[in-house]
């Protein structure tokens, strides 16, 4: 049922409860090296801001250079202005650089991802923290460049092949933290579910419902990992950020009816977090120690850093499995062909 959370109390008990993270909670992460996907703009941006400022070596996944290196500049002076007290702030006082590096990634190819893996790989840095950060949601019908939908290639495959291809080192690395941007709308789906024998047919579904499967895929998919990884020190978790005020989110509103639209820009300033805010939560599981200590794995968090059951579908071990399947064999066939 869509909006099935709104029946949960953990999702009204959260509403009301104080946040449980801040950015004055991050430890100093020197000597922690993180990969972020999206990282120019938006969540995928704050999130970069708040493990840079706080001493992490970040690798700015993004598809262009010009626009890393933008991000880059502004995030010394983000750091000054709004981390004027610590480490990164100093150094940069002192004419020092971030430890900020730019890789090329386009998840809308899988091909070119399991390029940028290896990439990233022949640089013989660890890698302690990787955020699936980067998506795209309320988008017209369109297909990757392997011909696969896109909101199901870019915010699933895309970053299945990214991680799976840099697991090895997520294993040398440990402990290490593997995070994956999801959202409430995982349960607004198409008629017939995820049903991956038709994810190219254009006529299921609308951009909301076919973003929210990929979305479900995206829990699954941790969940499946994080079984995987049971017996080692790699902790993956996914999350909701919050309804964040970026262009993603004011697209949805043109896929709505024009009531329902109405209604959501009348609520937007009171339901809308900045970027900032809405990093916060993955920024708890990239970073807080708590994730560690009380073995926080396969666990599904809305802001700020508040767990919040899933439900039977996406805790399904079936079709998680069934998932897994098909994705594996996808980026086989994609990349090897």
């Amino acid at each position: 049922m869509p909006y099935a959370y709104l029946a949960n109390p953990q999702f009204w008990k959260a509403l009301v409860t104080a946040d449980h993270y801040s950015y004055d909670q991050i430890p100093d992460l020197t000597g922690k090296y993180a990969l972020v996907t999206g990282a120019n703009q938006g969540i995928g941006y704050a999130t970069t801001l708040g493990l840079v400022a706080h001493g992490a070596h970040v690798t700015m996944a993004c598809r262009s250079e010009a626009k890393a290196n933008e991000a880059i500049e502004q995030l010394h002076k983000d750091v000054t202005e709004k981390h004027p007290h610590s480490a990164a702030a100093a150094q940069i006082v002192k004419g020092e650089r971030l430890k900020l590096e730019f890789l090329e990634l386009d998840l809308n190819d899988l091909k070119k991802t399991q390029e940028s893996a290896q990439e990233f790989l022949s640089r013989g840095l660890p890698l302690h923290i990787l955020v699936n950060n980067s998506g795209v949601g309320g988008v017209a019908w369109g297909v990757s460049a392997d011909g696969i939908e896109n909101h199901f290639a870019i915010n699933h495959l895309g970053h299945f092949a990214l991680t799976t291809a840099l697991l090895d080192r997520l294993k040398e690395s440990q402990p290490s933290r593997i995070v994956v941007v999801s959202a409430l709308l995982y349960d607004m789906l198409p008629e017939g579910g995820l049903d991956l024998d038709n994810i190219n047919n254009n006529k299921i579904g609308d951009p909301l419902r076919r973003y929210g499967r990929s979305k479900l895929a995206n829990i699954l998919f941790a969940n499946a990992l994080a079984r995987r990884l049971a017996n080692e020190q790699v902790y993956v978790n996914s999350l909701h950020p919050g309804v964040v005020d970026t262009g993603m989110a004011h697209r949805f509103n043109d896929n709505m009816t024009d009531v329902m639209a109405s209604i959501m820009r009348k609520f937007a300033k009171f339901t809308f977090v900045s970027p900032e805010q809405g990093a916060l939560t993955q920024l708890y599981l990239a970073t807080s120690p708590e994730v560690v200590n009380k073995d926080i794995r396969g666990r599904f968090f809305i802001p700020v850093a508040k767990e919040l059951d899933l439900n039977s579908q996406a805790l399904d071990v079936d079709l998680q499995e069934k998932l897994w399947e098909y994705s594996e064999k996808t980026v086989k066939e994609k990349t090897q062909a």
